[in-house]
């Protein structure tokens, strides 16, 4: 399987990214992404299971990942990575990608940002659903990066133009298999990554 680095535009113009970026990232995955997954996406980097049941959650940069049961930050990685799903949608809907920054870094957040400049300069604004089976499934040694794997299902796709709120244009959905680096830098989670893989 050969893995593209991508921002998961809705209207499926992807933006490939350096080979050296990608050889890092797959490296880094590679050296801890040993054993099975649970159920539950908990992942240790030994390649054990996780056996250590959720604990509340601590307020978003009170402490460092390696302080931290892993379960705690699985968790808090998953939900940041859900919030920018969240984000992410609202950024092509309303052609600002201002609140982006809340939940992205470099180098994806000026991809986005990038492509939706060069959306609202045509026009259009896109809406889409897309549908998440998102996973922990590997860490960094230092635990400062968490990888997510997502079989993400867009349903559809469409393209309205931003002056008269007609649709011009979409295309169907599908689903692929991304894989998305999420970093903790200066005590706080963002997605800084994604690759986007093969259908799933």
């Amino acid at each position: 399987m050969h893995a593209r680095l991508v921002r998961t535009s809705p209207h499926g113009r992807p933006c490939v990214r350096p080979t050296l970026v990608l050889a890092a990232l797959l490296a880094t995955a590679a050296l801890t992404a040993c054993g099975q997954q649970s159920s539950s996406g908990d992942f240790k980097p030994n390649g054990s299971l996780a056996s250590t049941s959720p604990q509340n959650d601590a307020p978003a940069g009170t402490a460092a990942p390696s302080a931290l049961p892993t379960a705690q930050v699985n968790k808090t990685v998953l939900d940041v990575y859900r919030e920018y799903q969240r984000v992410y949608k609202r950024v092509y809907e309303s052609n600002d990608p201002t609140d982006l920054t809340t939940v992205a870094m470099d180098p994806l957040l000026g991809q986005i940002t990038r492509d939706v400049e060069q959306t609202k300069a045509k026009g259009e604004i896109w809406r889409f659903t897309n549908i998440s089976n998102a996973k922990v499934y590997a860490r960094a040694k230092d635990g400062q990066t968490v990888y997510v794997i997502d079989c993400l299902r867009t349903l559809a796709s469409y393209r309205f133009s931003a002056k008269t709120g007609k649709r011009i244009g979409g295309s169907e959905g599908a689903s692929y298999l991304h894989r998305t680096a999420v970093r903790y830098d200066a005590g706080t989670w963002k997605v800084s990554e994604t690759v986007r893989d093969d259908k799933c």
